[in-house]
């Protein structure tokens, strides 16, 4: 018995090499199952991966070469373009044709974003009472946001047309002179706009309506009965606990307003002369509007677009960030 005893290992059983086995089967069983799931994690996450390199990535390091090189035509087949450093960029900002089109982006960004968010939100409060063919309603005024901008921009201008256009037709109906929308310096950016406003109306109401529907009735009730007016509890309820949803629809109507390039180049190809140039259809016309192509300082105002869109979509994911700590 002694000598059976004295054969085994100290402090080890059977049933203790087994319970050790078990572990480290479990063990085992537990580092496959953790790569199995990150594996079929990275398997999903690939194509998005792809997705943003192919058209992300590789489009903007392929402008900011562009940029940064003097390119021609004949350099851009062959890919021998010489170094040129930030002169593309120089050459920009030195252009007289830059503090129009830059003045021209901010007036119709923020004038745009300023109607499409008070119409938003007028049309969301409007349609967050319930009554009968509210759905419907709303579902019309979605429609501007659905068509394509091509056919927008197509419709705008043949609305705004100063010979044959619906809108000039209904001011001589009323006994006014109709007027040059397109083809005047002074209303050209004023136009685009408009049509730019009713194209961005529709994202913003729907936002917002969502926003609406967080809203605790329960609030709206207690100050019913606290005498308060409709007007009154707009602004102590509902635009206050609206700020968070509101701040996240100015900042993506923004980012988006600033690159919108097919409405204006549609309606007025950022004419007549450069009144309603913008940084999109100036950048535009460098690369692709003349015979002779500037590649590298139209690169370089697409670069400068992209970085001011940049820093508001930054200042986006730091509203976004707060809002949900």
């Amino acid at each position: 018995m002694t000598i059976a005893r004295a054969g085994r290992l100290p402090g080890r059983s059977p049933a203790g090499a087994e319970a050790t086995g078990a572990v480290g089967r479990r063990d085992g069983a537990a580092r496959r199952g953790r790569r199995r799931s990150r594996l079929t994690a990275s398997a999903f996450v690939a194509p998005l991966v792809v997705y943003l390199v192919a058209f992300y990535l590789y489009p903007l390091y392929r402008n900011l070469d562009l940029s940064l090189r003097h390119y021609t035509v004949r350099s851009f087949v062959a890919g021998d373009a010489p170094f040129s450093g930030w002169d593309n960029f120089a050459r920009v900002l030195d252009d007289p044709a830059f503090a129009p089109a830059l003045r021209h982006t901010m007036v119709f960004t923020f004038v745009s974003i300023a109607f499409q968010y008070t119409a938003g939100l007028a049309l969301a409060v409007f349609f967050d009472r319930h009554f009968r063919l509210a759905g419907t309603l709303r579902a019309l005024f979605l429609v501007p946001w659905l068509l394509p901008l091509i056919v927008s921009a197509s419709t705008w201008s043949w609305m705004l047309n100063s010979e044959s256009g619906v809108v000039n037709y209904a001011l001589q109906l009323v006994g006014l002179p109709p007027v040059d929308w397109l083809t005047s310096p002074d209303r050209a950016l004023t136009s685009v706009i408009i049509a730019n406003v009713w194209i961005g109306i529709p994202f913003n109401l729907v936002i917002l309506h969502s926003g609406l529907q967080n809203i605790p009735r329960e609030l709206y009730e207690a100050a019913a009965l606290d005498g308060a007016s409709g007007r009154r509890q707009f602004w102590s309820i509902t635009f206050p606990l609206l700020r968070p949803v509101s701040a996240i629809t100015l900042l993506l109507g923004l980012v988006y307003t600033l690159k919108v390039f097919d409405l204006i180049w549609i309606m007025t190809k950022g004419g007549p002369g450069d009144s309603s140039s913008t940084l999109a259809t100036w950048s535009y016309q460098l690369g692709f509007g003349t015979l002779l192509p500037q590649f590298g300082p139209g690169a370089a105002v697409g670069n400068i677009l992209v970085l001011i869109a940049l820093v508001f979509g930054l200042l986006y994911i730091r509203v976004q960030r707060r809002q949900e700590a």
